[in-house]
């Protein structure tokens, strides 16, 4: 009886700090949404007020909308981590494959790259990056901000881990069939690792819709700017000092991640069991 106490209050413990640590991360977010629904006399009022007496919602989402081109920004973004993602997941899926299943001389070697580029942050090959987009007048458009990023050695190794785990013998008869190696990727593998995939896409298209490093550094129109180039961009206009239609701008652009990792969830946890550990 004593254990089972024990253990009921731990479990309480474990919940409450996990509230706490939830209301601490969700602040920020909370307080980004009670400000874009406040006019500008509320917005630093004392004491702190979450839900106004006056709401300015329509005023600051509209100023927001249609100040500057934020649709735009928002089908700029859309489109590059769209095309990131399916390149990223085109490539890594067949080279994880062959570094699962297929055996040939230096597969050691090229899987320690993948461990090796996984090391590697951005900021190390964005000079020569830059001077080669450069060279090529391909600044400032869609190409530079996609190609930069069309191998990710995180997928690889993801994927990889979960295709390591797929039958062999399973694809020894499908061979037997007369299946290509092509075809067994597309018709045995990649069904098999759509969770792995689903929970990289989380990663990626958060990671590139949130990146304002190098769409700084690549691109110099409004026309080509991601959202949070977008909204860097809001300082030098008439809204720099309005902080509600700001705010209501940044809810705006975090709106899209929150909604998928709502519909991804299930299958964000599911991508990072590996199928020998279920």
């Amino acid at each position: 009886m004593s254990q089972r106490l024990a253990a009921i209050a731990l479990a309480v413990v474990e919940h409450l700090a996990l509230a706490a640590l939830a209301l601490v991360v969700m602040a920020p977010f909370v307080l980004m949404i009670a400000t874009s629904l406040k006019p500008a006399d509320l917005i630093f009022s004392d004491p702190l007020v979450l839900i106004p007496q006056r709401f300015a919602a329509v005023e600051n989402y509209a100023a927001a909308l249609t100040r500057v081109p934020m649709l735009r920004f928002l089908v700029n973004g859309a489109l590059v981590v769209s095309a990131i993602l399916v390149i990223q997941v085109t490539v890594a899926l067949f080279c994880a494959y062959a570094l699962a299943k297929l055996r040939f001389r230096g597969a050691g070697i090229v899987f320690g790259g993948v461990l090796l580029g996984l090391c590697v942050p951005i900021q190390v090959p964005a000079i020569p990056l830059y001077l080669g987009l450069a060279r090529l007048d391909l600044l400032d458009t869609y190409f530079a901000l996609i190609a930069p990023f069309s191998l990710s050695v995180f997928a690889i190794f993801l994927l990889r881990q979960h295709i390591k785990g797929y039958p062999d013998e399973v694809l020894q008869a499908a061979r037997l069939d007369g299946m290509s190696e092509f075809e067994i990727v597309l018709r045995l593998i990649l069904p098999s690792v759509r969770p792995a995939i689903a929970a990289f896409a989380v990663f990626s298209i958060s990671a590139h819709w949130n990146d304002l490093y190098w769409p700084l550094i690549a691109i110099s129109s409004l026309d080509n700017a991601t959202p949070p180039l977008g909204l860097l961009l809001f300082k030098d206009s008439a809204m720099s000092a309005e902080y509600g239609p700001l705010t209501a701008a940044a809810t705006i652009i975090a709106l899209p991640l929150v909604v998928l990792f709502i519909f991804a969830q299930r299958q964000f946890v599911r991508g990072f069991v590996i199928p020998g550990d279920r």
